[in-house]
């Protein structure tokens, strides 16, 4: 089963820049997609419901051309989450949660903490209010897989340029520092652990300065599993090649079927 990701920074834009032919040469089984920035009556048919998928979408409430995700399916999920059931994130069209029977397929466009500290706060609780939702699923007996725009670089492996980003958002070490939380609690960065010791490996690169074309990038879009569902992975990759967004798409196959978890008694978390 292989599933891809795309922050296409918007998708009606994205369609003009080939995200169609890309689309249908690509056939993934599950497509998850960040920045829609659009509601479903703005996009054309054929991207809207395309044939052989089943499709979601979640636009921003709150704001027009702002944010969105969707996912097109080719597995019906048992249920659909449009967020975490808090209204504060929720408006903002940043979930779409695909409930399967032993899993659950989380495509999500993370925060941006970078316009004050308010936002930064924002993108925190989001950040805890997410951890809390996966460890209850987990709790409840199903595996979490997780794609999208973390909006964070975990590492100094992750970001061309370290030192000179210390201090802006997406690489602060508040932000990096729950990336590290999340992982103690049992979640695993798909692509760095098939790929361990590769350097200049990114997912986003500014519009400015020629940096896709120098590969100064940064490594922000990231396919997370819960440990146990290491074993599973067959790949993981980051298609820097493919062109029509300042993100490029990153992919994880998974080997069906995924071995049954354990439900927990803790009251806190079921």
């Amino acid at each position: 089963m292989n599933i891809y990701s795309w922050n296409v920074n918007g998708i009606r834009s994205a369609i003009k820049k080939g995200f169609g032919d890309w689309f249908n040469a690509q056939k993934p089984d599950i497509l998850c997609l960040q920045e829609t920035r659009a509601d479903e009556d703005q996009v054309p048919e054929d991207i809207r419901n395309p044939e052989g998928y089943f499709a979601y979408w979640n636009p921003c409430k709150r704001k027009k051309g702002y944010s969105g995700v969707a996912v097109f399916s080719q597995i019906e999920p048992d249920t659909v989450n449009y967020g975490f059931d808090i209204e504060e994130f929720d408006e903002e069209g940043r979930v779409l949660q695909l409930v399967f029977p032993d899993w659950v397929l989380n495509s999500i466009y993370f925060p941006n903490g970078g316009s004050g500290d308010d936002r930064l706060d924002y993108k925190l609780r989001f950040y805890d209010a997410f951890l809390e939702n996966s460890r209850r699923w987990l709790a409840n007996g199903k595996h979490v897989v997780t794609l999208g725009d973390y909006n964070t670089c975990h590492k100094e492996i992750d970001i061309a340029r370290p030192k000179e980003n210390e201090n802006i958002s997406g690489f602060l070490p508040i932000e990096r520092a729950w990336m590290d939380k999340y992982v103690e609690n049992g979640f695993v960065d798909s692509f760095r652990k098939l790929h361990p010791d590769e350097r200049d490996r990114y997912s986003w690169w500014s519009n400015r300065f020629g940096a896709r074309k120098r590969n100064v990038g940064w490594r922000i879009d990231y396919a997370f599993v819960d440990e146990d569902l290491v074993p599973n992975i067959v790949s993981a990759e980051i298609h820097s090649d493919v062109m029509g967004s300042d993100h490029c798409p990153i992919s994880i196959e998974l080997e069906p079927p995924f071995a049954p978890l354990p439900i927990s008694h803790d009251e806190d978390l079921v």
